[in-house]
């Protein structure tokens, strides 16, 4: 025993937590393939037909109708007689519906059109708790469920985007995998295209992410040291340059920033078209968002003194886990409001349970069925959700010039 604890008292901490970090993966692991097994995908589940007929703007008789005349994909059919639709038939159905509804189908089928700019959105915020990871999921997931084409970026080493999407990223990833891939510095640069994988959410594809991002951070001092200018551009520009080569293929991208203000940060800044900063509503975050700003804003004006592109169709700050009845927190939520007025969106997402208990499993609330958490409780939090993700979609139709 005094042997052993003295090997303790000697052992260096990084072996430590070293050994710590490979306990907690492999258990990590296990709990992933109970979940999910190793020959199992992660699927999105069937949608009702009403679901289906409001994310299409008909109605359900309508929808019945199409069915009947065997127009669209067919749905499955339980025993009681309920239809039921995968994304990827509503999806196809927005086709048909566009065809034959041309004065709606900017509505039914609301993709960029020619001379409509890909909207780059950078979710942001150093403070841990400001829900960022959250905010982006389920804004990639909702404008996917509206008929966009998405992509969904994760920049934070930490890669909780990427999880919540089905990967395992310490696991499922191989080297140059994540956007790392795609900006890297030597020869061994891929094609953006090379790291973008579809997942079981149609209309929504994931760049992931993992600790190799890190490589952007310890790498681009020594680029920047060499003095020259690097092919592929300055690391402002490289994520940018990296969006540009797949732009086509998408009408909007979600990015997930790391929750620091380094390099790739700045780069999502530069790349955005729009910036979204999640707040908590509590002093100590308020505090911690300031400090945040007044950062940001000086490392923003070295960038843009140095060429980088700091312009966006919109800065909004999104209010998350708001508690509406907590006193404290309505007077913070005031203030900000009289501070930056319609800045400040004007939908809140409230703290909700059901998010929580979903996150636990690796799941949205849009993955599971009303039930699994509690109808009342779920409405809560998905009307929450989807007025502030409403709100975000309006902005975006703004910046293309059409109405919300």
């Amino acid at each position: 025993m005094a042997a052993a604890s003295l090997r303790r008292d000697i052992e260096t901490s990084d072996a430590r937590i070293s050994a710590h970090a490979r306990l907690l993966s492999e258990q990590l692991q296990k709990l992933g393939e109970r979940l999910f097994p190793p020959d199992s995908q992660k699927a999105l589940r069937s949608f009702s037909s009403g679901e289906a007929a409001k994310l299409l703007h008909v109605s359900d008789g309508y929808l019945r109708q199409l069915s009947l005349d065997g127009v669209g994909p067919a749905p499955a059919t339980t025993a009681s007689g309920r239809r039921l639709y995968t994304l990827a038939q509503i999806n196809e159905l927005r086709h048909h519906i566009a065809n034959a509804k041309p004065r709606e189908a900017h509505k039914i089928l609301p993709r960029r059109r020619e001379g409509e700019k890909l909207q780059i959105i950078a979710c942001a915020n150093f403070k841990g708790g400001s829900a960022k990871t959250t905010t982006a999921l389920y804004l990639a997931q909702y404008l996917a469920l509206s008929g966009f084409r998405v992509l969904a970026v994760d920049l934070d080493p930490q890669a909780s985007l990427s999880a919540m999407l089905g990967l395992q990223p310490e696991f499922d990833l191989g080297e140059g995998d994540t956007i790392y891939g795609a900006i890297r510095y030597d020869g061994r640069r891929r094609p953006a295209r090379d790291v973008v994988r579809k997942t079981y959410f149609d209309g929504l594809d994931l760049v992931p992410g993992n600790l190799e991002l890190m490589e952007f951070e310890h790498e681009t001092p020594q680029a920047l040291a060499r003095g020259l200018r690097p092919e592929g551009g300055m690391f402002f520009e490289r994520l940018g340059r990296a969006l540009d080569e797949i732009g086509a293929d998408y009408d909007i991208v979600v990015i997930d920033c790391p929750p620091q203000l380094g390099y790739l940060t700045l780069g999502a800044l530069c790349a955005a078209t729009a910036l979204l900063v999640t707040i908590h509503p509590q002093m100590v975050d308020v505090a911690s968002m300031s400090q945040f700003l007044l950062m940001a804003s000086d490392l923003m004006a070295v960038v843009r003194k140095a060429g980088g592109d700091l312009t966006h169709d919109f800065i909004r700050y999104v209010i998350t886990r708001h508690e509406p009845h907590d006193g404290p927190q309505s007077q913070i939520v005031a203030l900000l409001r009289g501070l930056f007025g319609e800045e400040v969106l004007a939908a809140t997402v409230w703290k909700s349970t059901a998010i929580a208990d979903a996150g636990l499993s690796k799941q949205s609330l849009y993955e599971l069925e009303r039930s699994a958490v509690g109808r009342a409780t779920y409405d809560r939090a998905i009307e929450s959700l989807e007025a502030v993700n409403s709100e975000i979609r309006g902005l975006i139709l703004a910046a293309w010039g059409r109405p919300a």
